[in-house]
């Protein structure tokens, strides 16, 4: 399988936070998407694993992923290093996506930007014809996407681009809520945490709703580049 979009987060639940609409609204354009959870955010507070692993899957059903998989990386463990990287390499070969979505750069959570700079290095990395990957037993061609985007997460980044997913809200709210564990949920007897108050979901819409205004719509999602995109007119960024 080829994917026009590959949207990576170091635990279930980054990507439907950060870029789910965008996900939704490219495949409403007929673009194919994925996600790649590289664990099962097994250090949560809240849940398990298999249940995260659940919650993921009826998350895809609701956006209509074409491919949802995880690595099995260790969560607060992982590491940027070879073999973190090859494992990388090797599905980023595998599935050769032109556009790849990464976690921020910066974050509360310090599994999130040393998953940024692993999926950045591991892009790289993946374009190197002496790397040599194999996939079924099969060397793996060398691949680089064209482009590596990443999206905001839960400390506020000043975005790059920001993309209009008004009609997306809806679903991607609902995709959200798909972890149940995670989030509000009035009836729940987990301990609390900072994401499971409503206040923390209706900080989400918040960010969204600024970022929405600088374009002029109800809501968009942020993201931030490592080398400034290019466009062929001052058209396309009206």
């Amino acid at each position: 399988m080829k994917l026009d979009i590959l949207a990576i987060g170091v635990h279930p639940d980054d990507v439907e936070l950060s870029c789910s609409g965008t996900l939704l609204k490219h495949q409403a354009e007929g673009k194919i998407t994925g996600v790649l959870d590289l664990s099962l955010g097994e250090l949560g507070t809240r849940g398990s694993a298999e249940l995260r692993k659940q919650e993921a899957a009826a998350a895809a059903k609701i956006m209509g992923l074409s491919f949802r998989e995880h690595l099995d990386f260790k969560d607060g463990f992982f590491q940027n290093d070879e073999a973190h990287q090859r494992a990388l390499i090797c599905q980023i070969r595998r599935l050769q996506p032109d556009i790849i979505l990464a976690n921020a750069v910066s974050d509360r959570h310090p599994d999130h930007a040393r998953a940024a700079k692993l999926v950045a290095d591991s892009c790289f990395y993946s374009g190197l014809i002496k790397i040599e990957t194999r996939h079924a037993g099969q060397i793996q061609k060398a691949w680089r996407p064209k482009a590596v985007y990443h999206y905001v997460q839960d400390q506020y980044i000043h975005p790059d681009f920001v993309i209009d997913v008004s009609d997306w809200h809806q679903k991607k709210h609902a995709s959200i809520m798909a972890y149940s564990s995670q989030f509000f949920n009035p009836g729940s007897k987990e301990p609390e945490t900072p994401i499971s108050s409503p206040e923390f979901l209706n900080s989400l819409d918040a960010k969204m709703s600024l970022w929405g205004r600088a374009m002029g719509v109800a809501y968009a999602e942020g993201f931030t580049v490592n080398r400034y995109p290019g466009v062929n007119s001052l058209f396309d960024l009206l």
